[in-house]
Order: structure tokens, then sequence, then C-alpha cells
């Protein structure tokens, strides 16, 4: 190796990435890989998503995957992963006030279902209310539910981290979870050349 020259990239983290597009998806959900944050780990990739009913955007989110092989403190192994999700909810809805609990459930339950082995899970729930004043005082009041999370996988096989955040953001979105014997479809995916770093 000459100076200069960036190091291999970990098997491990290899094999995690490619994981991650072994996910099948139901046909309401458009992924896509994103850049991922440089700066919270020496390797890090990104999924983008979007769920559509139609041809009107319900929900978004994020999935970073995080790999330090010396591992962090608080990460419980040498993997992370950083979820995001936003969607649009009724007022009444947002002012429920087991919402938080609810949302959080959604997310535990779904890497249940997917057999998504956890630790160190953590996250917030938030609810945002928008009111428009001055020339925007005629738009329309708007509510969403944000949810911030981050655990650690107990392997590198992603896939059914990644179809659980799928399922979280269809339950944000009002859509409800698939039935067992139903089949999805593989995703829908904009391939991003620069959507992990080595």
């Amino acid at each position: 190796m000459t100076v200069g020259d960036a190091p291999p990239v970990p098997a491990a983290f290899r094999r995690a990435v490619a994981s991650l597009r072994l996910t099948e998806v139901r046909p309401e959900i458009e992924l896509e890989d994103i850049p991922a944050p440089q700066r919270l780990a020496p390797y890090s990739a990104a999924l983008g998503a979007s769920v559509y009913r139609d041809d009107d955007e319900l929900a978004v989110g994020r999935l970073i995957v995080l790999f330090d092989p010396d591992g962090q403190r608080g990460w419980d192994g040498q993997f992370r992963l950083v979820a995001y999700v936003r969607a649009d909810m009724e007022p009444e809805i947002t002012e429920d006030p087991l919402l938080g609990p609810v949302a959080w459930s959604w997310l535990t339950e779904s890497l249940d279902a997917h057999a998504a082995g956890y630790a160190a899970a953590g996250g917030t729930v938030t609810r945002a209310v928008s009111e428009g004043f001055g020339n925007k005082s005629e738009d329309p009041v708007t509510t969403e539910l944000e949810l911030r999370a981050s655990w650690s996988p107990l392997e590198e096989d992603l896939s059914g981290h990644v179809a659980a955040w799928c399922d979280l953001m269809c339950l944000a979105a009002g859509i409800p979870p698939l039935p067992p014997d139903v089949a999805t479809l593989p995703p829908r995916r904009r391939e991003d050349p620069e959507s992990f770093r080595t």
C-alpha cells in the first residue's frame, strides 16, 4: 500500500451493505441509495424511502448503516442503525397522548416480526404542527409525526431490519401491514454511486 491509498473495506461491512439490497418491499414503497453521513463512523451507507398511495407521498424516511470495527460507546457491537420516519397525520391522531408509545411499538414489533435481532434501542417520537402566518395565513394547518431511532443489529444480515423499517413507514402512513401469506415485490430502487463510503 502506498501513501494515500484507502484501506480495504472490511468484509463485514461489505456483506451488510449487500444485504440491504436483498429486501423485498411493498409496491407502495420506493427505495433509493442516498449519500451517507461521513463523520459518524469510519464506514457508512444509507437508504432513502418514500411511501406512496397513488401519486400522493404519505411518508418519507432514511435508514443509515454505521460500521466501526472498534465499536463505539453505547453501540453494543460494531454496527449501528439509525432510522428516521416522517409522515403526515390527522390532527386528532397527533393529539392522542398514546401516540408516542404506539409509534415506538410500531418499530419494535416490526423488528420482532421480521426476526431482526437488536440491542440498545433508543429514540424519540415528535408531533409537529405547522401553521401559516402573513402571506401564508391561508395555508392549511398540517400535523406530522417524526420518529428518530437507533439500535444495534445482532447480525450482519440487515435485510430484516430494512423490512421492519419499511413496515414502520407504512404504519406511520396509515397503511396496515401485509398478511404473512401475501408476497411482496422486489424494491423499486434508484442507484446512487455515492451512496456509501469506503
